[in-house]
């Protein structure tokens, strides 16, 4: 595919008081690939995709997320750990530094938009210090051509400094990194850290505000695909459990791995114009989309490559969180535009450690609420300093850093639609059977595979006694046959082959469920908080 946003168009950043700055406006990814090798900053591989160190930061920065609390946001936001206030006169005086630090550098500059839908588009301007950072803007935002650069008016504008140091006792923020967004001046603000992925979830955390307080459209973490029949299946799920993998299917055309809006007229569209993927063990074997993904165009963050320019996807000595970014494009399979109609299935995938949640089953509307509500998934140890053995791990709505209002918001709109638009929807267990960590092992990806298509296909029978087993610690529906799955594979407990070990667990994990829960009690209906664990 063409890249249909060369342009020949100047622009000036005094308007964002950043002065005699050098403005490279709109470069194709070649010219900022060249830019970034030629820097020292990258390398090729023998891919022909770019390589580079995000340096500090691997990952994202939780603790240095902020909102700035003013007129718009002071009723509305969540606050507390997840969104941290920030003073508006704090983010005025942060803002004037970081421009004057960027104030007479070489700039990339890139004009594009969020939102595959075209009444929900968001038009966005992003400033980078780095030109890898802005190769990433290119392929992570969607891309407009060339006529509507012309008159292009930025709504949101990203202003990226890793190479600014905040000053944490005059600056308000908790240390030299931060990210923060001012919704009244619809800036997103990020420095001190190169890591791009901040670049991208501000954006989506900005969207997870407008669009069910203006829009009431639904924002979702999650990825979505579409079949023949014009089918829309969602993928939810944190970090790790296969949301990016499962729904690149080459029997459907996916819509986006990622971040997508439900709109009232049950339409599922993508904020993005690519995807951002773990490559932590990848193979061509088990994701080959993904794979083949990596080529000329494509950013691959914190890996070890060999004299050869040969990437080890086995290697984290840098970090877990090994990551590619790549323009939709680069996968075949593909809807264009990025938007589907008629939502079937909603899949929520969690990658149980202790091995008790069965690898598929089905849920109530007020079983699915509970679960999005709650948005477990589970540490392993290496994972993280300190983690021995399985850590439940609960992020509300599968993407708690990134939602600005109260999960119980998103929460009564998702079983609203649900219910509207009659919407099965599944818990998929991607994690351990036979055992916990360290005693059983990874579910297999091709029975995951196959249990998400005899869903899609309706072929995991009727809703009935014959057809499903009742979990009795979760409550939630296992079915008791599925092709092409062994169906001992389907009952947990059976492959644990130690009835009091296995319950013990199950027992275990339900106490954290319901611990969890207990900071959303108030907020939840009756339905919703039946919906848990029966014990």
């Amino acid at each position: 595919m063409l890249d249909k946003t060369i342009s020949t168009k100047t622009i000036s950043l005094k308007d964002y008081g950043i002065l005699d700055a050098e403005v490279k406006y709109q470069l194709d990814p070649q010219e900022l690939h060249e830019i970034t090798v030629s820097k020292g900053m990258g390398e090729t591989v023998s891919s022909g995709a770019l390589a580079i160190n995000t340096g500090e930061f691997t990952g994202r920065s939780p603790k240095d997320r902020f909102i700035v609390k003013d007129d718009v946001t002071k009723d509305q936001v969540w606050w507390g750990n997840i969104n941290i206030p920030f003073d508006p006169q704090k983010f005025d005086d942060l803002y004037d530094k970081v421009v004057a630090y960027l104030s007479g550098k070489e700039l990339f500059v890139r004009d594009c938009y969020a939102c595959a839908h075209e009444d929900y588009r968001m038009n966005i301007r992003v400033v980078n210090e780095y030109p890898w950072s802005n190769l990433f803007a290119y392929n992570m935002f969607l891309r407009p051509d060339e006529s509507e650069l012309e008159d292009f008016d930025p709504e949101w504008t990203v202003i990226n400094a890793p190479g600014f140091m905040a000053d944490p006792e005059t600056d308000g923020t908790r240390q030299h990194n931060f990210a923060i967004l001012n919704f009244s001046r619809k800036i997103a603000l990020i420095g001190g850290t190169g890591y791009t992925g901040e670049i991208k979830k501000g954006i989506f955390s900005a969207l997870n505000f407008i669009l069910p307080v203006d829009k009431n459209t639904l924002p979702m973490h999650c990825s979505a695909n579409v079949g023949e029949e014009g089918d829309t299946s969602i993928f939810f799920g944190l970090s790790g459990t296969g949301k990016t993998t499962l729904s690149a299917d080459p029997d459907r055309k996916l819509i986006g791995d990622d971040e997508h809006g439900w709109t009232a007229d049950d339409e599922i569209f993508n904020f993005e114009g690519g995807c951002y993927a773990k490559v932590i063990n990848l193979s061509r074997e088990n994701e080959p989309d993904i794979y083949d993904a990596i080529k000329p165009g494509a950013i691959l963050e914190n890996v070890i490559t060999n004299e050869d320019g040969e990437v080890d996807f086995t290697d984290t000595s840098i970090t877990q969180n090994t990551r590619v970014s790549y323009p939709i494009y680069h996968i075949n399979n593909i809807k264009e535009p990025s938007v589907g109609k008629d939502p079937k299935n909603i899949f929520f995938l969690t990658a149980d450690a202790f091995g008790v949640l069965p690898p598929i089953s089905k849920l109530t509307p007020g079983q699915a609420a509970y679960h999005f509500i709650s948005g477990y998934t589970a540490k392993v140890a290496g994972t993280e300093a300190g983690v021995d053995e399985p850590v439940p791990s609960f992020s509300a709505c599968f993407g708690a850093p990134f939602m600005p209002l109260h999960p119980t918001r998103y929460a009564e709109m998702l079983s609203k639609k649900m219910k509207e638009a009659n919407v099965n929807v599944w818990l998929v267990n991607t994690g351990w059977t036979g055992g916990p960590y360290g005693v059983g092992s990874r579910m297999k990806l091709k029975y995951t595979r196959a249990m998400i298509a005899a869903a899609m296909e309706g072929k995991l029978g009727e809703y009935s006694k014959e057809d499903y087993h009742i979990h009795s610690v979760f409550g939630v529906a296992q079915p008791r046959t599925c092709p092409n799955v062994p169906t001992e594979v389907l009952s947990p407990r059976q492959t644990w082959n130690n009835d009091e070990a296995y319950y013990k667990k199950a027992h275990q994990l339900a106490d954290a469920f319901k611990e969890n829960f207990k900071k959303f009690e108030d907020y939840a209906n009756d339905e919703i908080r039946a919906g848990g664990p029966l014990v």
